[in-house]
């Protein structure tokens, strides 16, 4: 089959984080689940894509700033609507809050019951604003992070009794620092009810989101998508 040419204007500013398996800086590079996904189907569509991995809220004010780029992986809210053009969705979301297993002090049946016990959270994620909306203050029942690898850290050093994860990403990190998944104990669900999706720029031309959004689709119709998942999501 014949690529597509890009044109000058054929091009995305792809923005993106530090949420491994998802996305992710690796010796320099953009890695992960979404990155392949997203240079796959950019191949496909014909468009150039340039990748940069950032703290997450320099990545969403580089994105603002930015016509004609792509934030991701981006849970698609009724908040976030409006701000962006929609492809997807990448992957199914699913949040839990965990404790360590070795405290079998601690329980947790609702949120109502967390008392003194802090939260790990990563800041301004769609996770932290939940949170918040459910009556949870930062500095006082919730403790920022600048991304998931930190609150990790933080759990296991004791600074907080709670972390927030995806289910997928608690599998991840624990295996990065070679800890036995059973070190962390899910206690109760937060979220399970959105996905992730590329969000991009409200100004880029609407043919190439419709070509972005053809691309996705026929990666999964060919297999190449589950291929890929599996990879990832072990």
């Amino acid at each position: 089959m014949r690529l597509p040419v890009a044109a000058a204007d054929d091009f995305l500013l792809g923005l993106t984080e530090n949420l491994p398996p998802l996305n992710y800086l690796d010796g320099g590079e953009p890695q992960g689940f979404s990155v392949e996904l997203l240079r796959m189907m950019a191949t496909a569509a014909g468009i150039g894509i340039e990748l940069q991995v950032l703290p997450w809220l320099r990545a969403v004010q580089a994105a603002e700033a930015s016509p004609n780029s792509v934030l991701f992986s981006l849970t698609r809210t009724p908040e976030r609507e409006a701000q962006f053009q929609w492809v997807g969705p990448i992957a199914q979301r699913r949040i839990l809050l965990y404790k360590l297993a070795s405290r079998t002090d601690l329980s947790l049946a609702q949120l109502g019951d967390l008392g003194s016990a802090r939260i790990g959270v990563v800041r301004d994620s769609a996770a932290d604003r939940q949170l918040q909306a459910s009556g949870l203050k930062p500095g006082l029942h919730l403790e920022h992070g600048l991304d998931d690898a930190t609150n990790v850290r933080k759990l296991l050093a004791g600074r907080m009794e709670y972390v927030a994860l995806l289910d997928w990403a608690a599998s991840w990190n624990l295996r990065q620092l070679q800890l036995p998944y059973g070190t962390l104990q899910p206690v109760l669900e937060q979220d399970a009810s959105r996905t992730y999706w590329y969000g991009l720029h409200p100004a880029t031309d609407p043919t190439l989101v419709r070509r972005l959004q053809a691309a996705l689709d026929a990666v999964r119709r060919d297999g190449r998508y589950e291929r890929l998942r599996q990879r990832y999501f072990r």
